[in-house]
């Protein structure tokens, strides 16, 4: 494993996150967040929390690197990164996203635009890691005769 590379693609795909998580939650999805403002937290107190989930997202990225890296099967990097994405999205759906909708009072609309968003963010962060990790090189090793 290159955990130069690992850590090269998750601080990448991190970088990315954070504008488009900006695109996505201030001014894609505006009007769903605004119809579901009861199940949010103010603004202010969202605002102070913003280190904690940048933090917590950057160690997720390590970790989503780490996981890429150990299932590199050799192919197109950007293409399997992308299905890995894909994968680790829908098992964020299936274990985290439905259950938010499920426990919190949002609505369905919010409900099904997460899950759309989450797929394709987890696609696009894993197309970034895909293209960004390589393994490290093979060593030679210089086997004495016995």
């Amino acid at each position: 494993m290159n955990f130069a590379r690992v850590a090269a693609s998750a601080l990448a795909a991190w970088i990315v996150s954070i504008p488009v998580g900006f695109v996505v939650n201030d001014v894609l999805l505006k009007d769903v967040y605004a119809a579901n403002v009861a199940a949010m937290r103010p603004e202010p107190a969202m605002m102070a929390s913003l280190p904690l989930g940048f933090a917590a997202t950057l160690v997720g990225f390590f970790v989503f690197a780490y996981m890429y890296a150990k299932g590199y099967e050799g192919t197109s990097g950007a293409m399997e990164g992308l299905r890995f994405g894909v994968l680790v999205a829908l098992l964020l759906c299936g274990f985290a996203v439905v259950w938010q909708y499920v426990v919190y009072p949002i609505n369905g609309t919010m409900a099904a635009v997460m899950i759309v968003d989450t797929i394709v963010e987890m696609a696009l962060y894993g197309a970034i890691v895909g293209t960004i990790y390589k393994p490290a090189p093979k060593r030679a090793y210089n086997v004495a005769a016995v």
